[in-house]
């Protein structure tokens, strides 16, 4: 798989799911950002498919237009303004329609929203999604409708989230919610509250569920799944207060891991996104013990300078990190890594910045999604740093990281070639329809060609010949 440079700029993605012929209203869902916003997304539409909502991919025909939103960088924000704006327009023509703003931006910018630029009719924070039917009766009475309170329990355990879009062969398993990790360039904490724990039984319950609706792929999905710990509910900042039974019997990520492996054997199994400080050497056992838990850990490192990530709150020094992925390669011999890197946050020197480039070659990442830093309103680092690298400093900086990680890619790439790997197949290429694309374990996509009797939804073991950058490319194994 290729490195990742994000386009802040692309337009969100839409989804539509099969229709309930009783339904008479019409939603236009759009979401951007993380992956827990396309999880969340499907929460919602779970809720407003009861309430009467069939979805559309056709805005001009909705009858309530929601814009699920990222406040992580700037340009995702500018982005969604512009959005907005179409949508007031369209609005004009339409009076009846409704427009609403969710997830963290929907917290951040409320008062900007519906009074001061209004924008939208409606803002639900990440917290408030059951609240949403409450809500549109208040705009349908003619009031404008807020709820951005955060909770300190709410995972949506009990609800059954539809499938927007995807391949039926993949899905996404949300398992935590919140973070309290406070790196201080990250708005998260404020717009997405505390981190709490979903019950593991409705994990395993949802797993089997979607096993037998014919997925064989599962991501358990939160801002920080190593910090995951059930002991009956609550914040995981309050496992302190919690009874001796409680502890005794609580559940961390490892322990998670090890159940869903038991549960839905036939299942592949990955997760997203990790965090250096809280993961353990528990869970690289656990990939170690269990064939369908795929070899592939996503850990951002954010800079591999001390310097930097003392003043980020990053929670490990270089040292530890470093340290991790060696005893995960010892557990996990073809275990594969990915990162995120924020470069030119606040003083960063030449030296943090070679410091970053020599991390990257001595843990030799497949991959990576790499930004320049942008500061954040309501952040640490906007409070109180100074963003003072310049811009044509980042964007040279930013080059250096993008082309380094192409020669590692490249470099992992190749280290497949000339072996067999289980590949799921996931679709079609959109280079060659006449070719399978998939990922193997360590997340690597291939592509090979179609041979008859083979089918979406297959694990295939394809010999891997070649490879470029970003992509393997292999034939069925005879």
């Amino acid at each position: 798989m290729q490195e990742k440079y994000i386009d802040e700029t692309k337009q969100g993605e839409a989804f539509a799911i099969a229709e309930r012929p009783e339904n008479s209203k019409k939603l236009f869902l759009e979401s951007y950002g993380c992956q827990m916003n396309f999880s969340d997304s499907e929460i919602v539409a779970s809720i407003l498919n009861d309430q009467g909502y069939n979805t559309t991919l056709k805005v001009e025909e909705a009858d309530l237009i929601l814009l699920n939103t990222c406040s992580i960088r700037e340009k995702a924000e500018q982005t969604v303004r512009m959005r907005l704006a179409q949508f007031k327009r369209l609005k004009k023509e339409k009076p009846s329609m409704t427009v609403g703003v969710l997830g963290c931006m929907a917290e951040r910018l409320k008062t900007k929203f519906l009074e001061e630029e209004q924008l939208v009719d409606l803002v639900v924070g990440p917290d408030a999604y059951r609240d949403l039917p409450n809500l549109l009766q208040e705009t349908e009475d003619g009031r404008d409708a807020i709820n951005v309170i955060l909770s300190k329990e709410e995972t949506y355990a009990d609800i059954n989230p539809v499938r927007l879009g995807g391949n039926g062969v993949t899905a996404f398993v949300t398992i935590t919610r919140g973070c309290d990790n406070m790196c201080t360039f990250c708005v998260v904490p404020f717009t997405r509250g505390r981190e709490r724990s979903r019950d593991p039984h409705s994990i395993i319950e949802e797993c089997k569920s979607l096993m037998d609706n014919g997925y064989k792929e599962i991501t358990l999905l939160g801002q920080n799944v190593d910090s995951y710990l059930w002991y009956g509910g609550g914040p995981k900042k309050d496992f302190v207060k919690a009874s001796e039974m409680q502890k005794a019997t609580a559940v961390n990520f490892a322990q998670l891991l090890d159940l869903v492996a038991k549960a839905v054997p036939e299942m592949r199994i990955r997760f997203s996104t990790s965090n250096p400080q809280d993961m353990s050497l528990e869970v690289f056992k656990m990939i170690a013990k269990h064939d369908n838990i795929c070899k592939y850990v996503h850990l951002p490192v954010q800079s591999g300078s001390n310097n930097m990530l003392l003043a980020m709150n990053r929670q490990h020094t270089r040292e530890e990190y470093l340290d991790l992925i060696k005893k995960a390669k010892e557990i996990v011999p073809d275990i594969a890594f990915s990162q995120d890197m924020i470069i030119g946050f606040c003083n960063e020197t030449d030296q943090d910045h070679e410091d970053t480039l020599s991390l990257m070659k001595e843990v030799e990442y497949d991959y990576g999604y790499m930004f320049a830093y942008s500061e954040r309103p309501g952040t640490p680092a906007h409070k109180k740093m100074e963003d003072n690298i310049p811009a044509d400093v980042k964007q040279k900086r930013l080059a250096e990281v993008i082309a380094l990680q192409g020669e590692l890619s490249r470099k992992r790439m190749q280290s497949y070639v000339g072996r067999n790997h289980q590949v799921l197949i996931e679709g079609t290429s959109k280079k060659n329809k006449k070719q399978w694309k998939g990922r193997n374990s360590q997340n690597a996509v291939c592509v090979f060609d179609v041979l008859e009797g083979q089918k979406i939804g297959d694990i295939v073991d394809v010999f891997v010949y070649d490879n470029t950058q970003g992509t393997l490319l292999g034939r069925t194994a005879e």
